[in-house]
Order: structure tokens, then sequence, then C-alpha cells
């Protein structure tokens, strides 16, 4: 039930001492939320770095798809029935991330994606450290079982922390020059 309505000469509602706008108006906001310049710059160069190495990823595994299930045969991971999907799917998935990076289309979510694939090959290297299962990653091509000298397992992982990080950046500023996002955002 509402109370009785407001009579012309009553004195305004008081306001609680604690309630203050969500967003503070003036320059002081402004300033808070301006982006220097070089993050978009940078941002830049890190998109089409990223691209680079989904494009020299999914371009070494294209040309060769059994081979690329072998190597994720190699880990020992997934059933047998999903091995060849993943194998002969994850080049398409790699080349389709870098032309969505290097027209700059989705850079949050490509990035996201990017951040979810870089983990599982992360986690995937790391599991077959743990097993004691010697193989080359398969990450540019190749892959399958190896001599237990010739494993990297800790290079593979620092590498693709590495990429972690960029795709981490541009979940971080996804806003970046020269990109259809900014473009469709303008």
């Amino acid at each position: 039930m509402a109370g009785p309505a407001a009579q012309p000469g009553d004195p305004a509602p008081a306001v609680p001492e604690d309630s203050t706008p969500a967003v503070p108006a003036g320059p002081a906001s402004a300033a808070r939320r301006a982006v220097p310049a070089w993050t978009a710059w940078l941002g830049t160069a890190v998109r089409l770095g990223l691209a680079v190495v989904w494009g020299w990823a999914g371009l070494a595994k294209i040309a060769d798809p059994a081979e690329a299930a072998q190597a994720v045969r190699a880990y020992e991971i997934l059933p047998e029935g999903l091995v060849k999907p993943v194998g002969y799917a994850l080049p398409f998935l790699e080349l389709a991330l870098a032309l969505l990076l290097v027209i700059g289309l989705g850079v949050r979510l490509v990035a996201g994606v990017s951040t979810l694939l870089l983990l599982t090959f992360i986690a995937g290297i790391a599991s077959a450290w743990a097993r004691g299962i010697s193989i080359d990653c398969g990450c540019f091509g190749g892959g399958g079982h190896v001599d237990a000298s010739q494993t990297e397992y800790l290079q593979e992982i620092l590498r693709d922390t590495g990429f972690l990080l960029l795709a981490g950046w541009l979940l971080w500023r996804p806003r970046t020059k020269f990109s259809v996002d900014g473009w469709l955002a303008s």
C-alpha cells in the first residue's frame, strides 16, 4: 500500500547519506575510464601475434590430418573414437581462430576460446609429463612418441603459457586498431 501523494509545498524527501550515484560525474570519472592510446596499438600487435601462432599451428597440421590424429593419440587421454575427429578438426579450429584474429572480429570471444584451448594444451602436456609418456606435443605439426631424451615439456608449457598471456591481454583489452570489431563499434 502506497503512502499519501506528495502535496505542493511538502519538503523534498530525505536522501540517505550513503546513497551515491552509481557512476560519478565529472572529469575525474572520465579520467578513470580513459584508456591510454598505446594499449590499442599493443593489443593490435598481440592480436596479430596470436593470429600467427594459430595460423602456423593450423597450417602445419592441416596438410597431414592423419599425423595430427596420431599426435592426439600419443597423449593417451581421449578414447580412440574421439582421436580422429579431434585430430582432424583441430587444424580447422586453429585456422578459424587465426582468421578471426587477423580481421579482428569477435576478439574477446576468440581470446576466450584461445584461453580454453591453451589451458587444454598445457594440461595435456603436463599430464603426459606426469605419466612419463615421451611425446612431442605436435603443437606445430609432427607429434607422437619420441625418445625420452627428446621431450621438451617445460619449454612447451612455458611457450603455451606465453601464448596464454597474449589471449589474456585480449580478454582484458579486446579493442584494437584495424579491426572489424572497432569498425562495427563506430
